[in-house]
């Protein structure tokens, strides 16, 4: 089973990175099933029911997300509708939406009749994170435990600041889980690794979209806001749009990493 995953998507020039790269990526790495987070997907904060099925169209999967989860109000109507749409598992009980769920998959590896499930599940970190969610570590590993009945390969987005606690996160569930890929930063890491356990970890995917820029944003304003700080708008920026992700080769049978690549792959224009 090959699956990738790319960092956070910002904007349209995000959005239209991954519908021009994705067959690519596709063909190149013969990929079975792709997760992005998006929620930085409509205008660079939050994302909304249009900007979920352009990047669905684009062939994405599944769209996890983070802490711009409530910058677009139209995010009500995905959480409580779409199915292949993930927010934080570790929301208080009773908000809408779900932080994990299990898809079938038909890989090129499997025999027709049967596809792979594949269980998605999405978390928020605490360490310097807004808002204060409930303990992932705890949550986390009960989630775990009850998808590893259903599912032998389990991926999961964890989306936090603080390297420490994803490093941390991903030991934890070393042999539990197929990959645990960091989030949030739009830095890409270069600590692509498998552990001994099995579990693939990355500290942090990177963004996709503009890298002439702030972490995605025009750069001037960013400037002046240190400069002065004084409340500034941050318009997503334009130039030397790249897609970042990794690619993760997993078992179907046991579950387990064998093979991870970071991906850096710029457009065209």
């Amino acid at each position: 089973m090959n699956l990738l995953f790319i960092g956070d998507i910002v904007g349209q020039p995000g959005r239209r990175a991954v519908k021009e790269l994705l067959p690519k990526l596709r063909e190149q790495h013969a990929l079975d099933f792709v997760i992005a987070n998006g929620e930085n997907s409509a205008g660079g904060s939050g994302i909304t029911v249009k900007t979920a099925q352009e990047i669905f169209a684009a062939g994405v999967d599944v769209i996890t997300s983070g802490d711009h989860l409530w910058d677009q109000k139209e995010v009500m109507e995905l959480l409580a509708d779409e199915k292949r749409f993930l927010r934080p598992l570790n929301y208080p009980p009773g908000t809408p939406g779900q932080g994990s769920a299990v898809f079938l998959v038909q890989s090129s590896r499997s025999k027709p009749q049967s596809p792979v499930p594949i269980a998605v599940l999405n978390l928020q970190g605490r360490t310097f994170m807004q808002p204060a969610l409930e303990n992932p570590f705890l949550i986390g590993a009960d989630e775990v435990k009850k998808l590893r009945e259903r599912a032998k390969i389990i991926f999961i987005d964890f989306h936090a600041e603080a390297t420490s606690e994803k490093i941390a996160f991903a030991r934890m569930l070393d042999g539990q889980v197929s990959a645990v890929i960091g989030t949030h930063t739009h830095v890409q890491t270069a600590d692509e690794q498998i552990f001994p356990g099995g579990t693939a970890f990355l500290s942090d995917a990177g963004f996709t979209g503009p890298h002439e820029s702030v972490l995605g944003r025009e750069i001037a304003p960013v400037i002046q806001r240190f400069l002065t700080s004084m409340p500034q708008r941050f318009e997503v920026a334009k130039d030397r749009v790249i897609l970042h992700g990794i690619v993760i080769e997993i078992d179907e049978t046991s579950g387990l990493a064998h093979r991870v690549q970071r991906v850096a792959e710029a457009t065209a224009s």
